[in-house]
């Protein structure tokens, strides 16, 4: 049986600048063809775009390209057929029963920067498109590793990588 998906937003990762204390924690996903509201000159939170912070010389195992400093596209989703969808991190196959959507690794804010949703990034991340990177700062994705102490090693080995992938059932 062949199942779709439905997409419901497409457009740009966004939240918080990466250094403000106010505004919301969680990553957005913004659509490309957004109703505006008025322009209002008041300094409330403000939302700004993502961008990836992956070094070339130290992209994660399978990830392509340059992608340090571009913009983050999104896309949201509904699959047909599938009511249960749930990121598993430090796994990159589904466990018996799931199917995987994709895999990836796992990214957040640095851990000087303030606090953002741990995101289960593609392993084939692309940019937002292919202009040439702004570097303003909004949300930045850094791939996550793990520390032991608190964190049992074994079974997890230190400083290494996390993997994840997204399973629906």
């Amino acid at each position: 049986m062949l199942y779709t998906y439905i997409c419901v937003v497409v457009g740009q990762a966004s939240g918080n600048y990466f250094h403000h204390n106010g505004g919301g924690v969680n990553n957005l996903c913004l659509p490309n063809d957004p109703e505006n509201g008025e322009h209002q000159p008041y300094a409330n939170s403000q939302i700004f775009g993502a961008e990836y912070m992956i070094h070339p010389s130290r992209k994660q195992h399978g990830m392509s390209g340059n992608l340090e400093f571009r913009e983050v596209p999104c896309v949201v989703c509904r699959r047909e057929r599938r009511s249960s969808v749930i990121i598993v991190p430090g796994r990159k196959t589904c466990y018996k029963d799931w199917n995987a959507e994709y895999k990836g690794y796992l990214m957040a804010a640095h851990n000087d920067h303030k606090k953002t949703d741990y995101a289960c990034v593609d392993v084939n991340a692309e940019p937002f498109d292919n202009k040439s990177s702004y570097q303003s700062d909004g949300v930045l994705f850094y791939p996550i590793r793990t520390s032991c102490g608190s964190l049992r090693c074994p079974p997890y080995n230190s400083e290494a990588d996390v993997y994840c992938v997204v399973c629906s059932k």
